[in-house]
């Protein structure tokens, strides 16, 4: 049988003893969140995608939304208290993160950002975001996981 692939996201969990069920999903089926959602036998509401925005001040931000909604740049830019914030372009992820587009986690990059999740993430037993990688997601606590990466939560989504 063959050995399970660990991520560095599920290394970072087990250093701080939090439970998690790993999960995959073939990325050649769709790599939009949906499609992710919907391969995993999930609710998209409970799957979560990370985003990556830059503030007015220069500052980095993680926003983690569920896959299925959109950002709101001003809600954003308020939870953070910063005047705007645009998203990074893709070419940077890796740089800043660790992380290729399709594969962000807010676990485990290479610096600590600043970190913020839709409030709706603490309305579920568990929640999926990436596992660090195309092809992987961790279902976890959501308390565990704010708690982990020192996130707040705000309204952050349109509509």
């Amino acid at each position: 049988m063959a050995k399970e692939e660990k991520t560095n996201v599920m290394r970072v969990l087990e250093q701080h003893s939090i439970p998690y069920t790993p999960h995959t999903y073939d990325p050649g089926a769709g790599l939009d969140g949906i499609s992710v959602a919907k391969q995993l036998g999930q609710d998209p509401a409970c799957v979560f995608k990370t985003l990556v925005a830059r503030g007015a001040s220069k500052g980095i931000y993680v926003f983690d939304i569920p896959v299925a909604e959109t950002l709101d740049l001003k809600k954003a830019a308020r939870a953070v208290g910063e005047k705007s914030i645009a998203m990074v372009p893709q070419k940077e992820l890796l740089p800043l993160t660790g992380y290729v587009h399709g594969g962000c986690s807010p676990v485990g990059m290479k610096k600590q950002y600043p970190t913020v999740f839709d409030e709706t993430a603490e309305l579920f037993d568990t929640i999926m975001v990436s596992a660090g990688k195309i092809g992987f997601q961790v279902e976890l606590s959501p308390a565990a996981l704010l708690e982990l990466v020192g996130a707040s939560t705000a309204d952050l989504t349109s509509g």
